[in-house]
C-alpha cells in the first residue's frame, strides 16, 4: 500500500514538474501552424521545432522555385523560430530532412550546409512519397537552449 501511494505521489510530481517546464515558442517571423501544433516547444532545456515546409511567413504560401527555394525558406523559418526561443542555428543538435525526390539531395545538402560553419548537427535524410501542401521538402530540428 505504501509503495502504491509513493508511486502515485511520485508520478503526480513528475507530471506537474514536466508540465511546468514546457514553453511554447511563437514567432511572427515564421509561418503560423496550419493545424493543432506549435512552431516549437521547449522542454527541459531542449527545443523541439516542428517540421517546417517552405512557406512564406507573411503570405503562408509555398515559395516558388522548387526544392532549392523551399529549403532556403525553411532554414530562414527555423532560424526565426530559434531566435524567438533565444538561440540560433548553432544550437541545433539533430536535423531530420524529408524529400519527395532524393535526387535533390546534393542541392539540399549544399544549401543546408551553407547555414552552418562548424560543429554540424547530426542529420537524417529520407525520401518520402508526399508532403503537406505539395511541398518538396520538410525539415524538423532539435536544438538546445543556450545557458
Amino acid at each position: 500500500m505504501l509503495k502504491s501511494l509513493f508511486f502515485i505521489a511520485f508520478s503526480a510530481f513528475c507530471f506537474t514538474t514536466n508540465a511546468q517546464q514546457q514553453v511554447i515558442v511563437k514567432s511572427a517571423n515564421a509561418p503560423q501552424p496550419a493545424g493543432p501544433y506549435s512552431q516549437a516547444v521547449i522542454a527541459n532545456g531542449v527545443i523541439y521545432v516542428a517540421g517546417q515546409v517552405g512557406r512564406n511567413p507573411k503570405t503562408r504560401a509555398l515559395v516558388e522555385g522548387g526544392t532549392a527555394a523551399e529549403c532556403k525558406q525553411i532554414m530562414e523559418n527555423i532560424k526565426a523560430i530559434l531566435l524567438e526561443a533565444g538561440t540560433g542555428l548553432s544550437a541545433i543538435i539533430t536535423t531530420n530532412i524529408y524529400l519527395t525526390d532524393v535526387n535533390d539531395f546534393a542541392e539540399v545538402n549544399e544549401i543546408y550546409g551553407s547555414y552552418f560553419s562548424s560543429n554540424f548537427p547530426a542529420r537524417t535524410t529520407v525520401g518520402v512519397a508526399a508532403l503537406p501542401g505539395g511541398s518538396h521538402i520538410e525539415i524538423a530540428v532539435i536544438a538546445v537552449v543556450k545557458e
